[in-house]
This record gives structure tokens, C-alpha cells and sequence, in this order.
């Protein structure tokens, strides 16, 4: 026997992956695990790893094939004709190595669960209970007995069934008047003429009349004086209102006045902070007034008791009360009695014996002899202040003695009035503790068997017409009492009704009132707010900007000028440093060549002096005659013929320049500078014959210059 999911388990496994897709799980924290805060929570929330896949179904991506599966189901909906291959699954193998996985041993020996018994719950059992001496403390309405009309009767008990317990109950002043409208209605409906006798139609019809305007105008007269209660109320919640709305107004006012108040102290402290601090600046500025840096003198501190050492200030961090025990004075002057007295020596004698001089007398008058305005103010002002004590301190004087008496005649006297003499009060007390005390408790003790013989036992005719008397009167008290109370609880219903109308829709319209001008201010404050920070957050912004920039091209321009050192340095030290090498490598390499040189040259002197001859001597000096001596003379005399061949060709030059500067002399006359101005210093500067022809063909150009 084997079991296989049915499709309820299936559904029942879809739901709950769908259902349980909450993957957080809580887990409590053990040192806030009771705690309310939102900063400190009891609890942290965990991923779990559960997967609602079963670990035996293959969650690897089936392929191509299993897409092209379901997209021919979806085209068999719309093609019947189209062929579904069929899905071929593997073969589960139940009765072979999967067996395990289907067939459970079943359990031969179960005993069922022992049921204990459970004991019945009763059938009534008691919430509490409730003692009422009176009907007016139950809480439900009072206990109406039931009853039975008798055929052909019409209590009038059951035309006040309308009256129930809170309205109407217990009657009050207005039941009363209502009992008795109906009864005299009723009375009066007996009066009424039968509506079978037509001859007393028009007399039924003015009865009738007369009695719907009686009742329209005790309407009238009702509807006044509700009218005149709904004015009282609506002008005693007027001024209600009034008061209220004053009282709102002070408040208000006093709040302002002493928020405003309250800023004004602030700024005014504020002020005088801001105040002490510039003044403060401006000592230590006038101190230093041309800004010279002066460097400590410690014994200008410490002579002058007033500075920093003997007083330091508590704004720098220094509270002198903290080390009070440091300040006590220890003088032998002042703690023993030799010092006091030596001390007391050495003092002048005007600081021990005081003198005393006399204050000179105010003047009163001026140089002139006039009395002085403030002289003359102040006699007036002590006048005045004298004639007030004398007025205060005045005694009334005694009456005095009359000084002249007269005689006054008295009237005749009336016959006495007879007075009939009473019992004394001692008499009369013992009198009434006798006899009347006796009386009266008797009275008061057995009041109920009055009572009861009374009404029971009452067979005089006087007797019962008394107790009917009575029993009117009574009646007709409870009845003017009951709708006198009836009345004024419809007074104070219709009153409660208008006031709680009025209370409710004032406090409704404050309620949303207030409501609509938080939310504005609110609204307003944040408006205010966000503008303000978005405000700020501009200006830091293009500050933070503007100094990121500034910042940015420093450091550019710091880097690239440092950069630029770095490079031309590295440049300059590069190329001292090759040129040195070069130079140091170049004088070595010639230094060394020259050496090798000049030995060679030395060996081989050395050498050819060694070899030499006399005939070989001989030829050396030859050469050097040859070779030196003569081409040296050579140009000595071709530069000595040079020289004599340039100074004949000059003079010509000079010769020729002359004449033809003569007409130019006579076509400038004013022209000063002699012909040799412009030649000389090209001529002396000419030793060759070269320079000489360079002359001579300069000499038309110049006077061609000079035309």
C-alpha cells in the first residue's frame, strides 16, 4: 500500500508558496528585547533561507525543449489540429529502489489518547450584585405591575403611559398643568353636544371654535416663553462668547507682550555682550596702537598688582575661588597683639583720632540779596509738609460746658396700661418639659396608627369629608408640583437642546478653525523653511564653488609652477652636470693627447738631435731662412710700397674732390661741413688700394646726394 500527491496537495503546496513569500525573519535582540525605542529595537530581521521548492524536483533551465513545448500548448488552444508530443516522465520505480520513498510500516499496537474528564461549567453563575434602597438608585426604569382594564372604563393612569422615567418622571410643575389641560378637556368633551342632535350643530361648532382659540393662544403663550428662554440662553452664550473671546485676547496679548519681552532682554544682553566685547578690542588695540610686537616683560606684570599674574581674567579658563586657601594673608601685624600695637604707632594720628569738621551753612540768598528759587521751593515744600503732620496729629477738642441752662417742661404723664403678668421663663420651661415633650413624643411615636386610623377607621362624617378635603389639597400640590417639575424639565431640555446645538456647532467652527490655521501656519513655517535652507544651500553652494575653484586654479597654477621649478632645475642641474662631464672628459682626453703628443715629439727631438749632423743643422737653418726670414721681408716691403702708392693716390683723390665741390659750395652756401668730412674718415680708414677705388667711385653718388 502506497500514497501519491492528489491535487489538493498540489494546490495546498501552490498556496503556500504564493502565501509564505515573507522571507524575513525576526530575531530578538537579548539586551533590548523589551524595549519600545526606535533607536534601541528588540529585534533584527534575518533572511532565511528556505526555498518552497522540494530539494527532489531539478530547478536547472530545461532548455529548448521545454519552450517549445509550451509554446505548442498555447497554439493547440487556437488549432485543435495541431499534435502535442507526449511528455514521456521517467518511471518512478515504487516497488524497486524508490520503494522507501511510498510504503510506511503501519503500527499494529496504538492505544487511544485517555480523555480526562473535564468538569462541567455551571449553569448561572454571578458577575456581581447590586443593593437598591430606593427606585432612584436602579438604573432601569421603575417596575410597572401588569393590569387589566375592565370592560367599558378608561383609566385615566393609562393616558400618562407616555410618561416614562427621565421624561416626564417623576412629574414635575408642567405634568401637573398637562394632567389637568386633559382633564378639563375631557370634562369639556362631556359638555360637548351629541353629533346626532343637528339642531346643536352651529352650538358644538362655537364650543369648538371657542376652545381651538383658547388652545392656539396657551400655544401662543408657550411658544413666547420658550422664545424669551432661547433669547436668555442666546444672549447668556453671547456674552459667554464675549467673555471668552476676551479673555482669548488678553492671553494673547500677554504672550506677546512677553515673548516680546523676552527678545527684547535678549537683544538688549546681547547688545551689551557685543558692547563689553568691541570695548575690550578697543583697549587692546589703544594698547598697541602702532602695531608693534612687544615681547613680554615679566617684571612690569608682576609690579603691577592690576595684571594678569595677581588678577587673571575667568574668560581665559582661571576662577581664583577655586584656590581661595592660597589668598589668606598671615601677618604678624594683624594676628597678634605687640603687632597691633606697633601697627597702631605707626599710623598717623589723624587715622586713629578722627576730626570732625562743621558742614558750612547752605546760602540762601544771592550776591544781590534775592532768596534763591530752590531756597524758596524747599520753605514752601516744608511748610506744606507741616501744615499736613498738624492736620494728621490734630486733636479733637472736649465739649465744652454750656453757659446758659434751660428749663424744659415735661409733658403730664398718661395712666399706666394694666399688664397681665405672664409666667416666668423658669415656670414656663418646666411647664412645656412637663407636659407638652410628653405630648409631642407620644405624638411622634405612634404617628403611623394615627395615620392608619385616619384613613381606616374614619366613621364621622367630619372626619371623611377632612380626609377628602385633604386629599384634594394634596392631590392638586402633587399635581401643580408635578407639572411645575414637568415644565422646567422641558425648560431645561429645550435649553440643554439649544445650548448643546450652539456649544457644538461654536466648538465645531473653533475646532476647525484652529485646525485650518495650524495646518497654514505649518504649511507656511515649512514654505518659510525650505525656502530659507534651499536659500542657504545656494549661497554655501556658489561660496563652496567659488572657493573650490579658486582653490582648483591654485593648486594648478601651485602645481605647474612647481612643476616648472622642478623641470628647470632637473633641466639646468642635467646640463651642468653634462657640461662639466664634457669638459672634465674633453681637458682630460686633451690633456692626455697633448702628453702623448709632446712625449712623441719630445722622443723623436730627442731622437733627430741625437742623429743630427752637421749638414743636416745647416739644411734646418736654411729652411727656416727660406721658409720665415724672407717671405717676412717680402711683405714688409710690399707693405712699405703699398703705403707710398695709397698716399699719391689720396692726394689725387683729394685734388680731384676739390674742384668738383665748387659748384656744389656755390649752390649750398650754407653748408658748413669742408669736403673732408664725409672722405677723411673713409680714407683713413682705407690703407690698400682697395679702399682708394672704393673712394673714387663713391664720389658721384655723393654729389649726387648733394645736388
Amino acid at each position: 500500500m502506497y500514497e501519491l500527491s492528489s491535487e489538493k496537495d498540489h494546490a495546498k503546496a501552490n498556496v503556500q508558496a504564493h502565501l509564505m513569500s515573507d522571507k524575513m525573519k525576526k530575531m530578538p535582540i537579548f539586551k533590548t528585547m523589551f524595549s519600545s525605542l526606535m533607536h534601541y529595537p528588540w529585534y533584527n530581521l534575518r533572511l532565511e533561507e528556505r526555498n518552497p521548492v522540494p530539494p527532489f524536483i531539478d530547478q536547472r533551465w530545461r532548455g529548448r525543449a521545454q519552450q517549445r513545448l509550451e509554446v505548442l500548448q498555447q497554439l493547440s488552444r487556437s488549432q485543435p489540429s495541431l499534435q502535442i508530443p507526449q511528455i514521456v516522465y521517467e518511471d518512478p520505480e515504487i516497488s524497486g529502489r524508490n520503494r522507501y520513498k511510498y510504503f510506511e510500516r503501519t503500527e499494529p499496537y496504538v492505544y487511544p489518547s485517555i480523555t480526562s474528564d473535564r468538569s462541567r461549567s455551571p449553569t448561572s453563575r454571578t458577575l456581581g450584585t447590586q443593593t437598591d434602597y430606593r427606585d432612584g438608585e436602579a438604573q432601569t426604569d421603575p417596575y410597572s405591575p401588569e393590569y387589566v382594564v375592565p370592560l367599558g372604563s378608561i383609566p385615566e393612569l393609562l393616558t400618562l403611559a407616555t410618561l416614562t422615567w427621565g421624561r416626564g418622571l417623576p412629574a414635575g410643575q408642567a405634568e401637573v398643568e398637562m394632567i389637568e389641560r386633559a382633564r378639563e378637556k375631557r370634562a369639556w368633551e362631556a359638555t360637548l353636544p351629541p353629533l346626532s342632535d343637528l339642531s346643536q350643530t352651529e352650538k358644538r361648532r362655537k364650543m369648538m371654535d371657542d376652545m381651538e382659540r383658547k388652545e392656539w393662544t396657551f400655544r401662543e403663550q408657550e411658544i413666547e416663553k420658550l422664545q424669551d428662554v432661547r433669547l436668555e440662553v442666546l444672549k447668556k452664550l453671547l456674552r459667554r462668547r464675549e467673555e471668552d473671546q476676551n479673555e482669548v485676547d488678553v492671553n494673547r496679548l500677554d504672550t506677546h507682550w512677553f515673548n516680546r519681552q523676552q527678545d527684547k532682554e535678549e537683544r538688549v544682553r546681547k547688545i551689551k555682550h557685543e558692547h563689553i566685547k568691541a570695548m575690550r578690542k578697543l583697549i587692546a588695540k589703544g594698547k598697541n596702537v602702532e602695531g608693534k610686537l612687544e615681547r613680554r616683560d615679566v617684571i612690569r606684570d608682576y609690579t603691577d598688582y592690576a595684571s594678569q599674574p595677581y588678577g587673571p581674567l575667568s574668560r581665559i579658563g582661571y576662577f581664583p575661588d577655586n584656590h581661595s586657601e592660597r589668598y589668606v594673608v598671615k601677618n604678624h601685624f594683624l594676628n597678634t597683639y605687640e603687632g597691633l600695637l606697633e601697627l597702631e604707632a605707626s599710623l598717623p594720628h589723624s587715622v586713629t583720632q578722627p576730626q570732625t569738621k562743621a558742614p558750612k551753612p547752605k546760602t540762601t540768598t544771592t550776591k544781590e540779596g534775592f532768596i534763591k528759587r530752590t531756597s524758596r521751593l524747599d520753605m514752601e515744600l516744608a511748610q506744606v509738609h507741616q501744615a499736613l503732620l498738624e492736620k494728621k496729629n490734630k486733636v479733637k477738642e472736649p465739649k465744652k460746658p454750656l453757659h446758659f441752662l434751660q428749663k424744659i417742661t415735661k409733658p403730664v404723664p398718661r395712666p399706666l396700661t394694666p399688664i397681665l403678668l405672664r409666667p416666668s421663663t423658669v415656670s414656663w420651661i418646666f411647664l412645656e418639659v412637663f407636659t407638652v415633650n410628653p405630648m409631642f413624643e407620644g405624638k411622634e411615636k405612634r404617628l403611623e396608627l394615627i395615620r392608619e386610623l385616619r384613613t381606616t377607621h374614619a366613621l364621622q362624617e367630619d372626619g371623611k369629608l377632612l380626609k377628602k378635603a385633604e386629599k384634594q389639597v394634596t392631590l392638586a400640590l402633587q399635581r401643580q408640583r408635578d407639572l411645575h417639575e414637568h415644565k422646567l424639565s422641558l425648560v431645561e431640555n429645550h435649553l440643554a437642546r439649544i445650548e448643546g446645538r450652539a456649544l457644538v456647532n461654536m466648538f465645531d467652527f473653533l475646532s476647525k478653525e484652529l485646525v485650518r490655521l495650524q495646518e497654514e501656519r505649518r504649511i507656511h513655517a515649512f514654505a518659510m523653511l525650505a525656502e530659507r535652507q534651499r536659500r542657504i544651500q545656494e549661497a554655501e553652494e556658489s561660496g563652496r564653488r567659488q572657493v573650490e575653484e579658486r582653490r582648483r586654479r591654485e593648486e594648478d597654477e601651485i602645481f605647474k609652477q612647481v612643476v616648472k621649478v622642478h623641470q628647470s632645475t632637473v633641466d639646468s642641474y642635467l646640463e651642468d652636470v653634462i657640461l662639466n662631464s664634457m669638459e672634465s672628459t674633453a681637458e682630460e682626453q686633451a690633456r692626455e693627447e697633448i702628453q702623448k703628443v709632446a712625449v712623441e715629439i719630445n722622443d723623436i727631438a730627442y731622437e733627430m738631435e741625437s742623429r743630427r749632423t752637421c749638414l743636416q743643422s745647416e739644411e734646418i737653418v736654411a729652411e727656416l731662412v727660406y721658409g720665415f726670414l724672407i717671405p717676412e721681408l717680402q711683405k714688409i716691403s710690399v707693405k712699405e710700397k703699398g703705403k707710398e702708392a695709397n698716399t699719391e693716390e689720396f692726394h689725387l683723390c683729394r685734388h680731384l674732390m676739390e674742384e668738383n665741390m665748387q659748384p656744389c659750395e656755390q649752390l649750398v652756401p650754407a653748408s658748413t661741413d669742408p669736403p673732408e668730412h664725409w672722405l677723411s674718415p673713409t680714407v683713413s680708414a682705407s690703407p690698400g688700394p682697395s679702399r682708394a677705388a672704393s673712394v673714387v667711385l663713391l664720389k658721384p653718388h655723393c654729389v649726387h646726394r648733394k645736388h
